[in-house]
């Protein structure tokens, strides 16, 4: 196949005035792209109020979406020593964790901003955010599957040099990122709404509780202000504990009993995109219950230690793991505020020390609360959670608009698997 070779390349979504501009050109990164690395940027070398705006391949992952027009990170090490970006050029990691993680890009649009040393830099005629976007289409299993390496994954700028790829003529190269780029602004506007409903929720709970030595909280509800002080008592007070199920590997199968581990709280919320199933007729499996408050035990991660979520209504059958604990409380929606309030954040804290990485259950079933009568319980949880039920609509329309941004990705850029098996 020679460059350039007509390809009868078209995606299934295009613009109209395009619809008559013919195929899209086919050919490798290496006939379209010169491919350099990045130079040594440490995580010493970053300085708030550096000279020179700097990215590390690690903040892709973390900061940046697939068009960079500002830069978080900056360092004073001296030009000679740094690899400066040129307008629009388009960083690929060269290494990660995982070949699904390295497969992404972003395009730089300042210049000379130092590009770290794990970074792959495509310097070419195409459009940069055009060439990111694509990079970023289902492009991206096929970068994966070039990368080299297991427990650390490596892609080489002799890999991503062989990679095949589409392009139409630049205006139209211009027109489908600016469509992408107009989506991701619409989500990133959303995800500040989701973060403001959230800071507003922790907001009010720190106002409806108490603060620390005090016995009344300071935003109260009308007809219980004159209903006297809260009363000190233990988590054994307002509920019981169900240890979770220890497994081995010959009893996990393809479809069964749910497991919920740790992985399955996300953002407070219970999610089924990480599941591990085992025989239900499984010794010792507690099967969870609606309003059941899963909390995380123990876990890798200090972080993760005692975050928790309560089983919704429509739940498969299930159970939970050894890492995690149930609580089953006669008020569930009211204990399920009481875990995260700062009250209890500063217990689990303190109990985790400096070292440790579990919390047991004679320690939860001690965890102090300062708590109302009933009627006031219920009125705080109705409150908090109407505004969980804004966040939880909130969340899926953005889960909503990042699938139809998936969707675009797969029909705006025309798949070259089958041209390539011709």
């Amino acid at each position: 196949m020679t460059a350039h070779e007509p390809s009868h390349l078209v995606p299934k979504l295009r613009f109209p005035e395009f619809q008559p501009a013919g195929d899209w050109k086919r050919d490798q990164i290496d006939n379209v792209a010169s491919i350099t690395k990045g130079k040594r940027v440490s995580k010493a070398d970053i300085t708030k109020g550096g000279a020179t705006p700097c990215i590390r391949y690690a903040e892709l992952y973390t900061h940046y979406r697939e068009v960079i027009h500002e830069v978080v990170s900056r360092t004073n090490v001296h030009h000679e020593n740094l690899m400066l970006s040129q307008a629009e050029d388009v960083i690929v990691p060269a290494s990660g964790e995982t070949r699904v993680d390295i497969a992404r890009a972003a395009c730089v649009l300042p210049e000379r901003v130092a590009l770290g040393s794990d970074l792959n830099i495509l310097r070419s005629d195409l459009y940069g955010p055009f060439l990111s976007y694509l990079l970023n289409s289902p492009l991206r299993h096929t970068i994966a599957r070039m990368a080299q390496g297991d427990t650390v994954a490596h892609l080489y700028p002799r890999q991503l040099s062989q990679v095949w790829l589409a392009y139409p003529l630049r205006l139209e190269q211009q027109k489908i990122a600016d469509c992408l780029a107009s989506l991701d602004d619409l989500i990133a506007a959303e995800v500040r709404k989701l973060e403001a409903l959230r800071q507003h929720k922790q907001g009010l709970i720190q106002q409806l509780f108490p603060q620390p030595g005090e016995t009344v909280p300071r935003l109260r509800f009308p007809e219980f202000r004159d209903a006297g002080e809260w009363e000190e008592k233990r988590l054994r007070g307002l509920g019981t504990l169900i240890s979770g199920l220890t497994y081995s590997p010959k009893d996990v199968r393809d479809g069964g009993l749910l497991v919920l581990r740790s992985s399955n709280i996300q953002n407070g919320e219970i999610t089924l995109d990480d599941c591990v199933y085992v025989r239900r007729d499984v010794n010792s499996a507690n099967l969870t219950q609606p309003d059941d408050i899963l909390i995380c035990v123990r876990n890798g991660s200090r972080s993760l230690i005692g975050k928790n979520a309560i089983a919704p209504k429509k739940m498969p059958d299930c159970t939970h793991g050894a890492f995690m604990i149930v609580f089953r409380a006669s008020a569930p929606h009211f204990a399920r505020v009481l875990l995260q309030t700062t009250a209890y954040q500063k217990q689990v804290a303190a109990d985790l020390g400096a070292t440790i990485n579990s919390i047991n259950r004679r320690q939860l079933l001690n965890y102090r609360f300062t708590v109302p009568r009933p009627a006031e319980q219920q009125r705080i949880a109705a409150c908090l959670s109407a505004v969980d039920t804004q966040i939880a609509a909130q969340a899926s329309m953005i889960a909503s608009l990042k699938q139809h941004k998936q969707g675009l990705l797969q029909q705006l850029f025309p798949s070259l698997a089958r041209q390539m098996s011709k």
